[in-house]
C-alpha cells in the first residue's frame, strides 16, 4: 500500500498554505481510488497558539490519513549545488519512500545537496523545488519531480513563472533559491556558481 506524506509549516497555531495541501492530498487519493470523498486536513490538525516553526507531518494513503505528528523544525543550510543526472527517478507523490532521492544524495560529494537533471532538463533539489532568476523574473522547472504546494502558491501569486530549462541554460541565471512547505520563498538564496557538475 502507497504512503503519502503532506509536510505542514505551522506558525503562531496557523497551518500556513492549507488550501494548496488539501488540494494535493485529494487529487493523490482520487487518483489511486477516484470514488473516495475529499478529506480536509483541519479537521485532523490539533493546533495551539504556541506552536511556531513547527512541522506537521500527515501520512496518508488512498483510505485515508494513518499518522499525524509534530516537530520543531530546523532548516539545514545550503549553500551548494551538485548536479546528477537521473533519467529514470519518479517523484511525481510526495511519499515516504524516498530511497532513490537518497541514493542521488549520497553521491553530492562536497555539496550541501543535489540538483536533479532528468532527460537533460532541471528539476528540483533532494528537499525543495528551485527557482532561477535571470536578472528580471524568477522561473520555475516546468516539469519538477513534485509540484510543491509553495510552488502552487507562488505561481497562482505570479512570483514565479514556469520554463523548461535545460541543463546547459544554468548560465544564463544568476541565482537560484530552494523553497518548499517550510523553507520560505528568499530563505535559501545563492548565486548560480555554486551549482557545478
Amino acid at each position: 500500500m502507497y504512503q503519502f506524506i503532506e509536510t505542514i509549516r505551522i506558525e503562531k497555531g496557523n497551518a500556513c498554505n492549507l488550501f494548496y495541501h488539501n488540494r494535493r492530498l485529494n487529487e493523490v487519493r482520487r487518483y489511486f481510488r477516484p470514488e473516495c470523498a475529499p478529506l480536509q486536513l483541519e479537521d485532523y490538525l490539533h493546533l495551539s497558539a504556541d506552536m511556531n516553526g513547527v512541522k506537521c507531518r500527515v501520512v496518508y494513503t488512498e483510505e485515508g490519513i494513518t499518522e499525524v505528528s509534530y516537530s520543531l523544525y530546523e532548516m539545514r543550510p545550503v549553500r551548494s549545488l551538485r548536479m546528477v543526472c537521473s533519467d529514470t527517478i519518479d517523484y511525481s507523490f510526495k511519499s515516504t519512500d524516498r530511497r532513490k532521492l537518497n541514493s542521488l544524495f549520497q553521491i553530492r560529494q562536497d555539496k550541501d545537496d543535489i540538483l536533479i537533471v532528468k532527460n537533460g532538463l532541471l528539476t528540483d533539489t533532494s528537499i525543495a523545488n528551485i527557482a532561477l532568476y535571470d536578472g528580471n523574473d524568477w522561473y520555475t522547472p516546468l516539469h519538477p519531480l513534485l509540484k510543491g504546494t509553495k510552488r502552487a502558491e507562488l505561481l497562482d501569486k505570479g512570483v514565479l513563472k514556469e520554463k523548461e530549462i535545460k541543463k546547459e541554460e544554468l548560465s544564463s541565471f544568476s541565482a537560484v533559491r530552494l523553497f518548499n512547505a517550510m523553507i520560505g520563498w528568499g530563505a535559501i538564496e545563492f548565486p548560480v556558481a555554486n551549482v557545478s557538475d
